[in-house]
């Protein structure tokens, strides 16, 4: 068969210091006299960097992802948070991270890093809780959740002034009680140029995620994952959203010169929610019959800003907009440009969630869908039976596997490869060479 060319990113050792010094700066933040604050991955983190240039945040589901990419490490606290009476159906990635409060162990090394306060987004449903128990297990850390659940956004809804003026409103707060519980100013103009960077970044990653409907396929999933991350660490930072301006560079240059993932492509899939962190060996498993992963509504949508037209039914990237020039412009700014996240908008009817996916299956040309059916994620997982008959209507080949994102002991490794390989049989696919 036809072999594409192939070769490895060139700015991927810079994506995997990004990520290492993210961790270590602030597991040292208190040694150079900074702030540590932790939230979801959705929090308006470009708001804290108001106070200064020496403001560090841990974002818990990364964390948590990390902590399940160590199998040894994650069984210790999963079961460290069971034994504190932590009921084990409960979001997995939540668990690790209570986990490793618990046993005061740091998944980079050393002790868990105490953040000063904590800044969190609320729309699924475990996020406000998530964080008054850190607060509890902390004793009593000061605790700040903005609520985004303001029904859905374009092209489900209307974004509204109430809307906007809602979400807005609680940030403007937060900046007052941020400087009430941490003694320091806050700089407009800092906070503003983090705001830029945080719409740079997300746009970039969305207009990226458009650049994987090229044959072949410049990025394959497992990849991908180690990439969007950013956007959820440092995406206000300038580092990092300099960083996706090169990638861009790089994976337009990818798609131009017929740069491959897999060099033998043949067969294109997509995937649905976070993968089973442990046995990511599942995506090399595929590609040895030809099949890459090009991404799913999760990867592409939980942090890249895409704009969906319900019209013509297929997505485009969101222009970055211009620069606000005072607080409060910035934070209506923040809160309209949250709202277009793609993720958002399954947490109100699985509905909408099911149209994003059909429409992506077809305009990036998969020719079947791989499901995981995430007994660690009550959000991405809902709804997913619907997705699937969505999808299937739609003329799409499904396949469904059992597992959990952050906990090994819910993922059956034997029983889920008989499965993906009769899904290979049913697409008439066998191993190559």
């Amino acid at each position: 068969m036809e072999r594409y060319k192939t070769e490895p990113l060139k700015c991927w050792k810079k994506a995997k210091e990004l990520r290492e010094s993210y961790y270590r700066n602030y597991a040292n933040a208190h040694e150079k006299g900074g702030i540590r604050w932790a939230g979801s991955g959705w929090s308006f983190d470009s708001v804290p960097m108001g106070l200064g240039e020496d403001v560090y945040s841990l974002t818990s589901e990364p964390y948590g992802a990390a902590v399940a990419s160590d199998p040894k490490f994650s069984l210790e606290c999963l079961e460290a948070s069971e034994k504190a009476g932590f009921a084990r159906d409960l979001c997995a990635y939540m668990r690790n991270y209570w986990g490793s409060i618990i046993l005061n162990k740091y998944a980079f090394g050393g002790q868990f890093p105490k953040p000063d306060f904590l800044w969190t987004a609320h729309i699924c449903c475990s996020h406000s809780k998530w964080y008054q128990v850190v607060s509890e297990l902390e004793g009593g850390i000061p605790l700040r959740s903005v609520d985004v659940s303001v029904g859905p956004s374009p092209p489900f809804g209307e974004i509204t002034e109430n809307k906007i003026d809602y979400i807005a409103g609680q940030l403007l707060e937060g900046i007052e009680w941020m400087k009430k519980i941490t003694g320091r100013e806050f700089n407009d103009e800092r906070f503003i140029d983090a705001t830029m960077n945080h719409f740079r970044s997300t746009s970039r990653w969305g207009e990226i995620s458009l650049l994987n409907q090229a044959i072949p396929a410049p990025l394959d999933e497992k990849s991908m994952y180690s990439l969007y991350v950013l956007t959820m660490l440092g995406g206000s930072t300038k580092d990092v959203a300099d960083f996706y301006d090169e990638l861009k560079e790089e994976v337009e240059d990818r798609v131009k010169r017929g740069i491959a993932a897999l060099s033998r492509e043949r067969c294109r899939l997509m995937s649905d929610s976070q993968p089973p962190w442990a046995f990511l060996k599942i995506f090399r498993y595929l590609e040895g019959f030809g099949c890459v992963s090009i991404g799913s509504i999760y990867t592409f949508g939980l942090t890249g800003i895409l704009i969906f037209d319900a019209e013509s039914q297929t997505f485009r990237a969101r222009p970055i907009p211009k620069r606000p020039s005072t607080r409060e412009e910035a934070c209506r700014a923040l809160a309209e440009w949250q709202l277009y996240i793609p993720l958002y908008q399954q947490f109100y009817n699985p509905d909408f969630k099911s149209r994003l996916m059909v429409a992506l299956a077809k305009q990036w040309k998969v020719d079947g869908v791989v499901l995981h059916l995430n007994r660690g994620c009550e959000g991405t997982g809902l709804g997913i039976m619907e997705n699937r008959l969505a999808l299937q209507k739609a003329g799409f080949p499904v396949m469904t596997y059992e597992g959990n994102m952050g906990d090994e002991r819910e993922f059956d490794e034997p029983r889920a490869m008989a499965r993906f390989d009769a899904f290979m049989e049913l697409l008439g696919l066998k191993r190559l060479d």
